[in-house]
């Protein structure tokens, strides 16, 4: 029996509603999926973020918190005598110019091992991180033998009044040492991948290579020698092993903040320790902010 026609109108046009609702959800199924993040996303983010709070962030919110019970005066007490500040300063100024020593050293080797080819290349650039796979202590014990009074260059710089040993010159030269491959390998990668035509193009309108390398090249490769700065910076503040040996540790001449953080607990006096660690720290992290700063407005400007 047919349907009367009003019945089917209605039956169409409740058909064609129904199918329509049906289609945006079956749209919006494959857009949201490609929409998602990559499988696994959630766990791999979440394992990373328990292993930068363990590791990092919580030993040193309890360094932190423990300087912190000390209340402002006890703190400011602990952290600021003379000696600590004598301290800091040899640690500051020498981490300073090793770091800056090693931006310009690192250029330098970056741009030959970029770019010049010469015989005993290939191991000269794994000569490069030699210092990283070193201890830091055979690097202090090498110095110190060098740079002594009868050593193979002290006997020869000391009598001209140079002395390289238990000296503040003895403190920069091993932070250069172990400070220079960070500036090296971040600025080498970058010379690599230099285009050159911008250089020949410079050089066809005129320019010296010196005009070429400082306004062509230098300012493509500012940033990366900036974080080579701030990397030689940070490693050269917080190094000890090294500096240990070849310093003379002096209190208010070369004694620098890490070696006065053990000597403290060797005193078993924790609460000057902890303050003198905190303040480091502080000084570390404002000092890879001005600088990470600067690198990036650095970047900004090449662009």
């Amino acid at each position: 029996m047919p349907l009367p026609k009003p019945t089917m109108i209605a039956l169409a046009d409740s058909t064609a509603f129904a199918t329509t609702r049906a289609q945006p959800a079956v749209a919006r199924g494959p857009r949201r999926r490609h929409a998602a993040v990559l499988p696994g996303f959630g766990t791999s983010a979440a394992i990373t973020s328990l292993v930068v709070l363990s590791l990092i962030v919580f030993p040193l919110a309890v360094l932190v918190l423990r300087a912190a019970s000390l209340g402002p005066a006890g703190f400011l007490a602990a952290a600021w005598t003379p000696r600590a500040r004598a301290a800091y300063s040899v640690s500051l100024t020498a981490s300073l110019l090793a770091a800056a020593a090693s931006s310009l050293l690192g250029l330098l080797v970056a741009w030959v091992l970029a770019r010049v080819p010469f015989p005993g290349r290939r191991i000269l650039d794994a000569l490069v991180d030699v210092p990283l796979a070193l201890p830091t202590a055979v690097a202090g014990l090498v110095y110190s033998a060098l740079y002594v009074k009868k050593g193979w260059l002290g006997q020869w710089l000391v009598p001209l009044g140079i002395q390289g040993a238990y000296s503040y010159l003895g403190i920069v030269l091993v932070l250069v040492f172990v400070s220079l491959p960070f500036a090296i390998r971040v600025v080498q990668p970058v010379i690599e991948s230099l285009d050159r035509d911008a250089e020949e193009a410079a050089r066809m309108l005129g320019a010296s290579r010196a005009q070429t390398f400082l306004r062509v090249v230098l300012p493509a490769i500012l940033p990366a020698v900036a974080t080579g700065f701030a990397l030689a910076l940070a490693r050269a503040l917080g190094e000890y092993g090294s500096v240990v040996f070849i310093s003379g540790n002096m209190p208010f001449k070369s004694e620098i903040a890490p070696v006065l953080i053990v000597a403290r607990l060797e005193e078993f006096a924790y609460a000057e320790a902890t303050t003198v660690a905190v303040l480091l720290l502080a000084m570390s992290i404002t000092l890879l902010v001005v600088v990470n700063t600067l690198q990036q407005r650095l970047a900004r400007n090449a662009q």
